[in-house]
């Protein structure tokens, strides 16, 4: 009996051949073809079947240990087949297709440990990116009176986690904000961040001074790390169009305002977390459609060649225009294009905008108040 095509690829226990799966059988069938034409070119003895060892670990370069079996046994029939009908008086034929049977069986082996190793790997990233979305929650796209969006681009391809860290917070205090930065890499400055970051959103609800917020998070570094380690940082807090910024150690935020672009560096430098910042305040008036990016250095330090990149230059062409998000999403594309997709260190964004006060909305009339004018 025929079983239809759509069918068969809901038949239970098939699994769809993937890229490299097919990749890798279209090789070893195309290698062991060639080796074919070869043997009968050169008449009826067998002298090439040995070479048909070669077949499975082809495979097994970009396959699974399944494929690996289905072009080893196909290359060892086929072996079997010139071995019964060519000219072998020494019985060297059927020594070359043992061998065959044997390459198989070893390919199928390094095979299945690589698929091991790769599905290993592949629930490690499941995990550290779900790690990483524990300590940094999703931004925006609301908070206050602002449109706020964040933005993780991770230096490794296997796993996004690393120290950088951000949060945007709707307090009695109005928009608070921060970005920073943890010293080192790895599940420590992941603890690290999570510890910077938990005490944050408790003190910004609790502290009227982004001051006395910064020396509860120094103290919070500083009972949970090395006596070399530290978390350089920026926060921000909103309040009503005023805009107050405090830096301990952190890249100074970015303000886009009408075409113009203005690095908001502090007024006084300050150590980063953990070595007890004395910080001094800068406080700037917004207007209406004003944009803000808080960054840390891995995008401050991108560079190709030696060259920066250039993000005060291009900050209004590719940051002022579009949603927040659009904006995030500009700055990376154009960004991994200068870098050309090699980053050296993670990198963590946040792009604001301000939208003016929240106004009320106003009170519905009574439907017995709405009336026909006369």
């Amino acid at each position: 009996m025929l079983i239809p095509v759509r069918m068969v690829r809901l038949l239970p226990g098939r699994r769809p051949l993937s890229q490299g799966a097919r990749a890798g059988l279209g090789a070893a069938f195309a290698l062991l073809m060639l080796i074919c034409v070869v043997e009968l070119a050169d008449g009826s003895t067998v002298r090439y079947v040995g070479l048909m060892a070669t077949v499975p670990f082809l495979a097994a370069v970009f396959a699974g240990w399944r494929e690996v079996l289905i072009a080893g046994g196909v290359a060892t029939g086929v072996g079997v087949l010139f071995a019964v009908f060519g000219d072998s008086a020494d019985y060297s034929a059927y020594v070359n297709v043992a061998a065959v049977g044997l390459a198989t069986a070893i390919a199928s082996a390094v095979a299945s440990a690589k698929q091991r190793t790769a599905e290993q790997l592949a629930e490690l990233a499941r995990l550290a990116t779900i790690a990483q979305q524990a300590v940094l929650r999703p931004l925006g796209p609301k908070v206050g009176s602002l449109a706020v969006a964040g933005r993780y681009i991770s230096a490794t391809a296997a796993a996004d986690i690393g120290g950088d860290l951000y949060e945007a917070l709707d307090t009695p205090y109005g928009v608070r904000m921060i970005i920073g930065d943890v010293r080192g890499k790895g599940l420590d400055a992941v603890r690290t961040a999570s510890i910077v970051l938990g005490s944050y959103r408790h003190v910004a609800f609790e502290r009227s001074d982004l001051r006395a917020i910064v020396s509860d998070l120094d103290r919070a570094v500083a009972r949970s790390v090395g006596d070399e380690d530290f978390v350089t940082a920026c926060l921000v807090e909103e309040r009503g169009g005023t805009l107050t910024i405090v830096n301990c150690g952190h890249p100074a935020p970015i303000l886009l305002r009408r075409g113009e672009v203005i690095t908001l560096d502090p007024p006084a430098p300050a150590p980063p977390l953990g070595f007890m910042p004395v910080v001094r305040a800068r406080v700037e008036r917004l207007e209406p459609g004003d944009r803000l990016l808080m960054l840390t250095d891995g995008l401050a330090e991108a560079r190709r060649d030696g060259t920066f990149f250039p993000i005060a230059d291009r900050a209004w062409r590719l940051l002022g225009h579009g949603t927040v998000g659009d904006g995030l999403a500009s700055v990376e594309s154009a960004l991994m294009e200068w870098v050309q997709y090699r980053l050296d260190d993670d990198i963590a964004l946040i792009l604001m905008e301000y939208t003016g006060p929240v106004q009320p909305s106003p009170t519905p009339r009574p439907s017995w108040e709405v009336g026909t004018p006369s």
